[in-house]
C-alpha cells in the first residue's frame, strides 16, 4: 500500500475506522488486512513540508515499529514526477548534466545514510517514479521525435545509473526497481526494458503502473507480465494500482475517474466491482511464468477527503478510488487480500471470469 498521504491527513484531523467503527492506526489496520509493505514517495524540498525527509524519517519507524517491508520512492522531484511531470528539483534547476548526476547520487545516499542512522532503511528502493519518458527534464528525457535518441538514452541511464550505485553504497542489500507507468502495454515495456538492458543499468525489480482506464485491459496486464517474465527473469511487482468504490461525488469534489464508460466491462464502481478486480487482478500476478509475480501495491487507499481539504496544494481527486469510505471505514474490499481465500461463486458468475483460474 503507498500512504504517502496519510501523515497529512492524520496532522489534520483525518482517521480511520475498522468495520465495527472503532476509530485504529492505519497501518494496524492496513496490516491486519493482509498488507505487508508500504511505499512513500519522497521529494526534495516540496511545498506543504510533507513527503520531505524529514517526514519520511517519522513515518518510516512507524512502518518498521509495524513489522512492513519498506519501499522507498525517489521522484527527484520537488513535486510529481510522472510520465507528463519530471521536472528537476529547484535547487538543481541551474545545474550541468555531470553536476546534475553528482546531485543525484550525493541526495540519494545523504537520504539513505539518514535512514541507516535511525535503522530505518527501506527494503527497496525506486530509482524515479514512471520514467518512462526520463527523468530529471530536459537532460534525461527520452521520447518523442526530439528527445528519443541514443545520446539522450545514455544521459537518462547515466542518472539512473548514478542513483543506483548511490543505494548500493549505503547497503547492497537494497533492492533497486525501475518504475515506468505502461502496465498493458507491451511494446512500450520491452523497448524501455531493453533500452536500459543494453545500456548496462543493473536493478532488480520490474515495477509497472496499471490503472485499467489508462493502461488496457486485465488481459493486456496479463499479457504483458508474462512476456516481461519470460523476456528478462526478473521479479514484475504492479507498483500502482487502484479501482473505484463508487462514482459518486460529493460536493465540491471532482474524481479523476467519474465516468461508467470508463470501467471494465463486469467490474462496477462499487465495492463488490473494487473487490472482484483485486481478486482477479491478484491471480493474474500469481500465474505470472517462474513465480516472477512479485505483488501489487495499490496507490493511495487511504486517500480520503475533508471539508477542509488536507492535502495542501494536492486537491483530492481520488476519493472513490480508496480502499475507506468519505470518512475513513475500512472497506470489505479488504477481502480480497486474505491469503489463499477462495474467490466465491459469484464471482465465478461475473463477465471476465476466465481471468479467474
Amino acid at each position: 500500500m503507498d500512504v504517502s498521504f496519510m501523515d497529512e491527513i492524520e496532522q489534520h484531523g483525518g482517521s480511520y475506522r475498522d468495520e465495527h467503527g472503532q476509530q485504529v492506526d492505519l497501518l494496524t489496520l492496513l496490516k491486519l488486512g493482509d498488507a505487508n509493505a508500504i511505499r512513500l514517495r519522497i521529494w526534495n524540498d516540496p511545498a506543504g513540508g510533507f513527503c520531505n525527509l524529514e517526514r519520511t524519517v517519522a513515518v518510516a519507524k512507524r512502518i518498521k515499529e509495524k513489522g512492513l517491508q519498506f519501499l522507498l520512492d525517489f521522484h527527484y522531484s520537488d513535486r510529481w514526477a510522472d510520465p507528463a511531470n519530471q521536472w528537476k528539483p529547484k535547487a538543481w534547476e541551474k545545474l550541468s548534466y555531470e553536476e546534475l548526476q553528482r546531485e543525484v547520487c550525493t541526495y540519494t545516499a545523504d537520504v539513505l545514510r539518514t535512514l541507516k542512522e535511525h535503522d530505518l532503511l527501506p527494503d527497496m528502493v525506486q530509482v524515479g517514479n514512471e520514467i518512462t519518458p526520463g527523468m530529471l527534464w530536459d537532460e534525461g528525457r527520452v521520447g518523442g521525435e526530439e528527445h528519443d535518441t541514443d545520446e539522450q538514452w545514455e544521459r537518462f541511464a547515466g542518472l539512473v545509473k548514478y542513483g543506483i550505485a548511490a543505494v548500493k553504497s549505503v547497503d547492497s542489500e537494497i533492492k533497486i526497481m525501475i518504475h515506468i507507468d505502461r502496465g498493458g502495454d507491451n511494446a512500450e515495456s520491452r523497448k524501455f526494458y531493453d533500452r536500459f538492458e543494453a545500456l548496462g543499468v543493473e536493478f532488480d525489480i520490474i515495477g509497472l503502473s496499471y490503472y485499467p482506464w489508462w493502461h488496457g485491459t486485465l488481459d493486456a496486464l496479463r499479457d504483458n507480465l508474462h512476456d516481461l517474465a519470460d523476456r528478462y527473469g526478473k521479479p514484475i511487482n504492479v507498483v500502482e494500482t487502484a479501482y473505484p468504490w463508487t462514482l459518486e461525488q460529493p460536493e465540491g469534489h471532482e474524481w479523476i475517474l467519474n465516468q461508467e464508460e470508463l470501467l471494465l466491462p463486469g467490474y462496477p464502481a462499487s465495492v463488490e466491482g473494487q473487490t472482484r478486480y483485486l481478486k482477479d487482478l491478484l491471480q493474474i500476478i500469481r500465474e505470472v511464468p517462474g513465480g516472477l509475480g512479485a505483488g501489487f501495491y495499490y496507490w493511495e487507499p487511504a486517500w480520503i477527503p475533508s471539508k477542509e481539504e488536507w492535502s495542501v496544494g494536492h486537491p483530492n481527486n481520488w476519493g472513490n478510488l480508496t480502499m475507506f469510505d468519505f470518512k475513513g471505514q475500512k472497506l470489505q474490499s479488504f477481502s480480497a487480500l486474505k491469503a489463499g481465500e477462495e474467490t466465491d461463486t459469484e464471482l465465478h458468475e461475473q463477465p471476465n471470469a476466465a481471468l479467474i483460474k
